[in-house]
């Protein structure tokens, strides 16, 4: 007959189990921020969680916690391993073997996605999930015989359930601590990578500040430069990777005559242009906020290929990160004489590490699911038919090119505002063709023209405004761009899947 712990209450058992796996939870944290070969292994289970996940989950957590949906993730894994635990805490009043299989099993799924991240050490990551695992079975079983030691004579019950309690408590502010000195490590790695030391070289033609016919002065209108803590960010990272600029480099591969590899250095030293490019997640609703314009200083993505003698058939270029992620888009892009560049810089400084440091790729006209690779490792030529990109197999379009999009930004929706004349202002967007003309329609009247700004490029976005007599009653507010090309965006209403969300931006506000 197997030996038993005793006999806590049903209720202390769950919690120090619960307790025990935040606790391990919280020694790989730290780990982590110790061991730069070791990714987080919440991060680690969360990226499996998010490659695994069926397309309609995504979707769900997207329109639910939209750019909040990564730390929803992050708290909800960590809420379900100490769930995870208490049950395992509750089986241990049976029997010793069954939290112990519980927490060996829960360092076995943390080993194999550390394992499987690009950025991890194969040795060092099974080494902190073993120690992580094996830290929060300690803890257990300190905490379970502390629980049996408190049943008893009802004095000596009560003063060994409150030793219980404060040692739950006390494993429950070491979980935190570890934690949040486990993050504090990795912010310090980053920053370690000397970014802010990082002096860019100056473009061979630098583009002179926005003149002042750029900007239309209508306050509640987006800029018309993003700032960069402003810029949407959209990845499939749950952590920012971390990237060594000493050991960095850029591999250009695959259907090529010359393959070779680059340094950040390397990549310094060749020519550098700027570039006005907006941006735009194809998750974006119809009127949402998931698109930028940017100053980018990088090199032609053409310059890049062109040393490196592109074949013939290789149709398709991949863009790979250093955390795995892929970008498929045609060959020609990079000819066609769009901007297309290996990025290293925004808005004048160093590419910010949520936008992709030391470098990335911006392709104009392309939503980023298909070009825009952050943290960029690799270029590979290959055929269109030989692979197929991350997104694509989760059931969106191969092709990605942006659609012609136009926003109201002010007044907002269901604003309450005073009856006088005031104006209807937003942006408007077609990387590639430009825009030509913004219409705008109040209720059920004909369609009146916009004033534009002077477009920065053909590339990036351009503000719109129209004056209105605002009279009082619930009015509905529309707008429609046309691109360069004289085609008017449509009507029609469709979702963000497959290849972009379609429809004309319309708002309600009232008028009092």
């Amino acid at each position: 007959m197997e030996a038993t712990l005793g006999q806590p209450r049903r209720r202390d058992a769950s919690l120090a189990g619960g307790v025990a796996a935040l606790f391990a939870l919280g020694i790989s944290e730290l780990m982590g921020g110790l061991i730069s070969s070791v990714p987080s292994l919440i991060v680690s289970i969360g990226t499996e969680v998010i490659d695994l996940a069926p397309p309609a989950v995504k979707d769900f957590a997207i329109e639910t916690f939209g750019t909040a949906d990564k730390p929803a993730l992050i708290i909800g894994i960590v809420i379900l391993s100490a769930l995870f635990g208490a049950l395992l805490g509750l089986g241990g009043i049976r029997s010793r073997t069954f939290p112990t299989m519980g927490f060996l099993a829960f360092g076995a799924l943390g080993a194999i996605a550390a394992v499987r991240d690009p950025q991890s050490e194969a040795v060092a990551s099974i080494l902190v999930a073993a120690v992580s695992a094996g830290a929060g079975l300690a803890a257990f079983f300190f905490m379970f015989r502390r629980a049996a030691a408190g049943e008893g004579p009802a004095v000596e019950s009560n003063l060994g359930r409150r030793a219980f309690l404060r040692g739950a408590g006390a494993f429950v502010l070491l979980a935190g601590v570890t934690a949040v000195a486990g993050r504090f490590l990795v912010q310090r790695v980053r920053m370690a990578t000397n970014r802010g030391e990082v002096i860019l070289p100056a473009a061979e033609a630098p583009l002179p500040a926005p003149a002042p016919a750029s900007s239309l002065s209508v306050a509640g209108i987006s800029p018309v430069v993003t700032p960069n803590d402003s810029f949407y960010k959209i990845d499939t990272a749950l952590s920012v990777p971390r990237v060594d600029l000493d050991t960095w480099s850029m591999k250009i591969t695959g259907l090529v005559d010359r393959s070779y590899e680059l340094t950040y250095t390397d990549l310094l030293d060749l020519p550098m242009v700027e570039r006005y490019v907006t941006l735009s997640c194809v998750s974006n609703t119809v009127g949402g906020s998931l698109v930028g314009n940017a100053k980018w200083l990088g090199v032609p993505l053409s310059d890049i290929l062109d040393r490196a003698r592109v074949q013939t058939g290789a149709d398709q270029i991949i863009g790979r990160s250093v955390d795995g992620f892929t970008v498929g888009f045609p060959t020609e892009v990079a000819f066609d004489g769009r901007e297309a560049l290996v990025a290293v810089g925004m808005n004048g400084e160093p590419l910010p590490f949520d936008h992709g440091f030391p470098a990335r790729l911006v392709v104009a006209g392309l939503y980023g699911y298909v070009s825009a690779t952050k943290w960029l490792a690799e270029i590979e030529l290959t055929t269109w038919d030989a692979f197929d990109a991350y997104w694509v197999p989760k059931g969106w379009s191969k092709e990605g090119p942006i659609k012609t999009q136009s926003r109201i930004d002010t007044p907002q929706p269901n604003a309450r505002v005073e009856a006088e004349s005031r104006h209807i202002a937003g942006v408007a967007w077609a990387p590639g063709r430009g825009i030509s003309r913004v219409e705008v329609q109040v209720d059920d009247g004909g369609w009146s023209e916009a004033e534009l700004s002077e477009p920065l490029s053909k590339e990036s976005w351009r503000q719109w405004s129209i004056n209105w007599d605002a009279q009082p009653g619930t009015h509905r507010l529309q707008v429609r761009a046309t691109d360069g090309n004289g085609d008017t965006q449509t009507s029609e209403q469709r979702p963000p899947r497959p290849d972009g969300a379609t429809s004309y931006h319309a708002i309600s506000v009232v008028v009092e």
